[in-house]
């Protein structure tokens, strides 16, 4: 079992990614039959996936979701508009190819991968199933924190584990996604504590509460948060005491991917708030993340506002599970294919600007 020592000395070890291939690309960007800069962010992409990949020929070929799959004890508060036993029948339902993670993952070639991190059913000899569950659910954190710090550590490492076997198996591009009956409670709580926002600005109605219900939400969050002894220097602490372990796992595939230089893009809200917690150990995650999208739920801005990134859509997306990453990997891919396959002005025979 990792120590909290492990975990220190792994983050330590991150090191940023290098710019020496940054000023190359610009470079042949620049010299593309185009107008300066007329690509506009597809050419920030291109830039940024070279110098985490450390080429001056960025590729993704391989692309891959995870998809971590929780269920949580705040769900009894009736903080969401569905039963927790749909975590494990949707978890079957990603496992039988019928969600729309599958279907847009089938038509964009991602390939899935379904982790079981603490969802509340016994999944006996179930194909294809990554089992790293780590208990049947998290507590209700109105009564009792969400986890002990030894669960939200195991959480993190999983994360970090499966980012590296995907780094073995040569994948280009991870994206974490996420299922779980009521976990935009604790993405709302963890993202009011660290973007120090009052809980009212960073909570949303999750899978389709009405006004009265969201209203109860956020009381049930605050009475929750004031109850909970928080150390909000300390990431640990914050996941233990109000997150989950999807969520956990979600900010240790974080830091693998800064550790092991993958290009990772963030999800909506629950997967982002991963990353960002991902953050709170190391701020070199950041240099690898790309943001999908800016979904529905209140605090998803806030979070990229705390990250400092742009996202890359804005389709009014609420669903989770990878699917705005899915999408936005397709405009990746693109950037890429305009980079590598343009003809320059000299191959051309264009005369440039003068």
């Amino acid at each position: 079992m990792e120590t909290e020592k492990d975990l220190k000395n792994f983050v330590e070890s991150i090191s940023p990614p290098l710019n020496d291939y940054s000023k190359i690309i610009q470079n042949r960007l620049d010299n593309l039959t185009k107008p300066l800069g007329s690509l506009g962010l597809l050419e920030d992409f291109v830039k940024k996936l070279g110098t985490i990949q450390k080429t001056a020929f960025p590729k993704i070929n391989k692309k891959r979701v995870y998809v971590f799959a929780c269920d949580h004890g705040i769900a009894q508060e009736n903080v969401s508009a569905y039963p927790s036993s749909v975590t494990a029948q949707m978890v079957l339902n990603f496992l039988r190819g019928g969600a729309a993670i599958n279907v847009l993952a089938r038509q964009f070639d991602v390939e899935v991968k379904v982790v079981d991190v603490g969802v509340n059913y016994d999944f006996i000899n179930i194909q294809n199933l990554i089992e790293r569950k780590i208990a049947k659910g998290t507590k209700d954190f109105l009564l009792e924190p969400a986890m002990t710090r030894k669960q939200a550590l195991e959480s993190i490492f999983i994360g970090i584990e499966l980012v590296k076997q995907a780094k073995e198996e040569k994948v280009e591009c991870l994206i974490p996604g996420d299922m779980g009956i009521g976990n935009t409670t604790p993405s709302s709580a963890i993202t009011s504590l660290i973007c120090k926002k009052p809980v009212e600005e960073v909570t949303g109605k999750g899978t389709g509460l009405s006004d009265e219900e969201l209203k109860h939400k956020i009381i049930i969050l605050k009475k929750a948060l004031e109850k909970r002894e928080i150390v909000i220097s300390d990431p640990l602490s914050i996941l233990s005491q109000v997150g989950g372990f999807e969520i956990g796992a979600i900010a240790g595939f974080a830091l693998g991917c800064a550790y092991y230089k993958i290009p990772l893009i963030a999800d909506g809200f629950i997967s982002t708030t991963g990353i960002a917690l991902g953050t709170c150990f190391s701020s070199k995650v950041k240099d690898v993340i790309f943001p999908s999208h800016s979904s529905l739920e209140k605090g998803h801005s806030h979070l990229l506002q705390f990250l400092n990134l742009r996202p890359i859509l804005n389709l009014d997306m609420g669903l989770g599970e990878g699917t705005g990453g899915v999408l936005a990997v397709v405009l990746l891919e693109s950037a890429i294919n305009l980079y590598n396959n343009m003809a320059t002005f000299e191959s051309a025979g264009v005369d440039k600007r003068e």
